[in-house]
């Protein structure tokens, strides 16, 4: 075969750090514009970007020679240099690890969905009860002293 074809795909979530409210519904937009900017900078194929005040989800498509953590790394620290200098907000932060989940190419859409009703979820669901769930249904060990 002369060429290399891949399907990856990605689900990042995070949140800030201490799960602080920083993103009020009017600047959230902003946000996962700019994540979303962030990741085709990047390389990578932005399918949605969603979340709430104190957390993001972003869907992702990613090259075999992209470093899953590298490029994570480099997505909340531009991102988090781009909220303290146009949003104002000096003391915002993300929290220091994420969760990292694969999406088979079959299931994108219905991943697309979750992440972009994020505020409908949380109507009914705590970031912190959606994550372990996350963690459960991705088969991940943890272990619960470490998650918040």
């Amino acid at each position: 075969m002369p060429s290399t074809h891949t399907s990856l795909h990605y689900h990042f979530v995070w949140s800030t750090k201490n799960r602080e409210d920083w993103f009020p519904v009017e600047v959230r937009a902003r946000v996962h514009e700019f994540l979303g900017g962030c990741l085709r900078t990047e390389g990578g194929f932005c399918h949605a970007v969603g979340g709430i005040g104190d957390h993001v989800h972003v869907l992702v498509g990613l090259k075999p020679t992209h470093t899953l953590a590298d490029v994570l790394q480099r997505l909340k620290s531009v991102s988090s240099r781009w909220v303290h200098e146009e949003l104002h907000m000096p003391e915002f932060s993300w929290q220091e690890g994420y969760g990292a989940f694969t999406v088979g190419a079959r299931d994108l859409e219905r991943a697309r969905s979750y992440v972009l009703n994020q505020e409908e979820r949380h109507r009914s669901q705590t970031y912190q009860d959606e994550y372990v769930e996350m963690l459960k249904m991705g088969l991940v060990e943890y272990d619960e002293r470490y998650l918040w």
